[in-house]
């Protein structure tokens, strides 16, 4: 049976020019693709972003919609280019040359999970690679793009925010300016994806709630931001990445006692990013 590759929450009037997507939180683990690895389904897990989707789900009551991918990153990796492809987990894959994404076992068909652990027991076929593309990779793209379309054009411009989370391992070395670990980081890979006004709006609304926010380090954003961030054609990507520690367990991949007032901090982020919409609708198209 055919499953979903994504769930769009919508509201019923959208109300500024912001649209939101979480490409990593998907956890419709087939009991075909944990047949067919090494790892239990723990293990699989720990390249998920877990919750992520439901930390963001209160904008579809703010008035924004939220893609969710349904399928997990360890099965297909949405924010990986389609032609960054494995040649060794991928048995035909064509070389695509030096790339750390692919050399680091994490293209689009993730050789390896958390800590560099092996997904498969050997390589799958082209064909199979090409079949999650073709169900999954460019049905969720397509709606991607669709949204960032619709936007841009009711609003003039379109603001997507790319939500992730980061292990807490990610950030352990990491400083801000101010000497601080921190706790979310914004990557606009280095103002290419989304003019500085914007960001600007947007980390200031997280730390308005307290957040330790940092830019483009260690995280500067991947496909997602590469591809659909055109500022000068007023298309501003923000990929968020946020620190798990702050609110789930990461080992045991299940929320901690922080949980539910982490993610009212979080959503209140999210309404002053939302309700200063209007104003990123003039200083966006700059």
């Amino acid at each position: 049976m055919q499953r979903n590759p994504f769930i769009l929450y919508e509201p019923t009037t959208q109300e500024a020019c912001f649209l939101f997507a979480s490409p990593h939180s998907g956890r419709d683990y087939t009991a075909e693709f944990k047949r067919s690895s090494i790892l239990n389904e723990l293990g699989l897990r720990s390249s998920e972003d877990a919750f992520v989707d439901h930390l963001f789900a209160e904008v579809v009551k703010l008035g924004a919609p939220l893609l969710a991918a349904q399928s997990p990153r360890a099965f297909l990796d949405l924010n990986r280019a389609p032609e960054e492809m494995d040649p060794a987990v991928v048995k035909g894959a064509p070389s695509s040359g030096h790339n750390p994404r692919i050399a680091s076992g994490l293209g689009v068909i993730p050789r390896v999970v958390a800590n560099g652990r092996p997904i498969y027991y050997g390589k799958i076929s082209l064909i199979e690679a090409q079949n999650r593309l073709d169900s999954i990779w460019h049905p969720y793209h397509r709606k991607l793009r669709e949204l960032q379309i619709k936007t841009q054009s009711q609003f003039g411009q379109s603001v997507l925010l790319d939500c992730h989370s980061m292990p807490h391992e990610a950030v352990r070395q990491a400083r801000t300016l101010t000497g601080e670990q921190p706790q979310i980081v914004l990557g606009d890979r280095f103002g290419a994806s989304c003019s500085p006004k914007v960001m600007d709006l947007v980390e200031a609304a997280f730390k308005q709630q307290g957040f330790v926010v940092a830019r483009n380090s260690p995280f500067a954003g991947a496909y997602t931001v590469q591809q659909y961030g055109r500022p000068a054609r007023h298309q501003h990507v923000v990929q968020i990445e946020i620190d798990r520690s702050l609110y789930m367990e990461e080992t045991k991949i299940r929320p901690n006692a922080r949980y539910e007032e982490f993610r009212n901090r979080i959503t209140k982020a999210l309404e002053i990013i939302i309700n200063t919409g209007r104003s990123i609708q003039t200083v966006a198209a700059e």
